[in-house]
């Protein structure tokens, strides 16, 4: 008879398939490769911040230095746990003869008290802090986090990576399919690797309930119906590269951008003629609401998100006609690309000068000591002037003249750039006469 795993292993495949060596470690080449930066460590391990999309390695590469170091691993949830137990934490690491990596999932969402119940630790040595963020840490993480720890980016898995560890968790006999005598036909194959968006885990759960349906109707082939049935998602009427997936997305975006609508409604038909999935093709329209309309049209944005919520709401076909509507719109709707080249030109500036500190004027000052280091000082309340301006700074002082955002002539950006020229000369006159109404 089949089976898939034995009784006393009922573990999810995507967790017995979790590799606990770096040679096993499948993706992120760039961090694990030989002589790479994981590769470099070896038994001394700094504390360090995983930041990366979900599925891709975070928890099991932090699993792994751990087990090289030779410390005790301790799994903390952010959002599960609470003082009491990092405190428990620390007094079980003053006892332990090995040294203990204190892992932090969704670190992001660590609270104060939290923090102040540990980082002491970590900076005394006495715990090595690993976290795991699928948010942005320069905008998510605390400070006093990210200035005692490195950030290590992980990229989500390439399809090959993607189809290795599918293919490494059907034959192997031990923890993965290998004793079910189960094949996989290369069409489900790589209906499974495109559906997994780069998510390893997403794969395993995929594989391990399509393997189940193939079992349970006595078959020895998982079948790329068994793999649409598992994931609930149909394979694509597309060529088995992918790219004419890419193609259509493409002519569409390029459509809407060139504002013409009745291109943007053919290559959205034929999108979902092919099978797309219909809320990718509303989050393609949600950014380029933000991309390529921007402010010169600020309802573009709702509208768009109104689009997929309808959707959501009615599935198919109904929504399509929401999609439908929102292509149009944002194909005959006034462009701009101001925001998207200013938001570029602020992540480049700060890349090439780091943390720049905040004016003193519009530094927050909550205390008396932070009041007589001069937090705070000067600051103009912006309501206290007739016309709610006030010349004061705030950006650093190295860019403090550094202009960023630069609309457009186009649309309701047009109402923005003679606000922002009339403004500018307003400030420009105060500043000279040193009056702040």
């Amino acid at each position: 008879m089949h089976h898939i795993d034995s009784e006393k292993n009922k573990k999810p495949l995507a967790e017995r398939m979790r590799p606990t060596d770096l040679a096993d470690f499948v993706g992120q080449e760039h961090l694990t490769g030989q002589g790479r930066l994981l590769d470099r460590m070896g038994d001394h391990l700094p504390s360090l911040i995983f930041w990366g999309p979900p599925g891709v390695g975070k928890t099991t590469l932090a699993r792994i230095l751990a087990r090289r170091a030779d410390a005790s691993f301790v799994f903390f949830s952010a959002v599960l746990s609470g003082v009491k137990e990092v405190r428990e934490i620390v007094a079980a690491a003053r006892q332990d003869p090995r040294h203990t990596v204190l892992f932090v999932d969704e670190i992001h969402r660590f609270n104060k008290s939290q923090q102040d119940a540990f980082l002491p630790h970590v900076e005394s040595g006495l715990i090595t802090l690993l976290g795991a963020t699928t948010e942005n840490p320069s905008f998510q993480v605390i400070a006093a986090l990210l200035s005692r720890c490195r950030v290590v980016v992980l990229n989500p898995l390439s399809p090959e990576a993607i189809r290795k560890i599918i293919d490494r968790a059907m034959s192997d006999r031990e923890k993965g399919l290998g004793k079910s005598g189960l094949a996989i036909s290369d069409e489900a194959l790589d209906h499974l690797a495109a559906c997994a968006d780069g998510d390893g885990r997403r794969a395993l759960n995929g594989l391990e309930t399509a393997a189940a349906i193939a079992l349970g109707a006595g078959r020895g082939e998982i079948t790329l119906a068994d793999v649409e049935e598992a994931l609930q998602a149909r394979s694509l009427k597309y060529d088995k590269s992918g790219e004419e997936h890419y193609n259509l997305i493409s002519a569409l975006h390029k459509s809407m951008r060139d504002s013409d609508p009745d291109a943007a409604l053919y290559w959205l038909g034929r999108m979902l003629a092919a099978g797309e999935d219909p809320l990718y093709i509303a989050r393609r329209l949600i950014r380029f609401a933000s991309e390529d309309v921007g402010n010169a049209d600020p309802a573009a944005l709702s509208l768009a998100v109104a689009a997929r919520e309808s959707y959501h709401v009615l599935g198919s076909p109904e929504g399509e006609l929401a999609l439908a509507q929102a292509a149009v719109y944002l194909a005959t709707a006034p462009k701009s690309n101001a925001t998207y080249r200013a938001y570029g030109e602020v992540m480049a500036e700060i890349e090439k000068s780091g943390s720049l500190p905040v004016p003193m004027a519009i530094r927050n000052a909550p205390t008396r000591l932070m009041k007589e280091l001069g937090y705070g000082r000067g600051y103009r309340y912006a309501h206290d002037a007739d016309d709610a301006l006030v010349p004061q700074d705030h950006l650093p002082d190295p860019i403090r003249d550094r202009r960023f955002y630069h609309p457009t002539n186009r649309g309701h950006e047009a109402v923005i750039a003679d606000r922002l020229r009339k403004w500018r000369r307003i400030l420009a006159e105060k500043a000279k006469k040193n009056d702040p109404r």
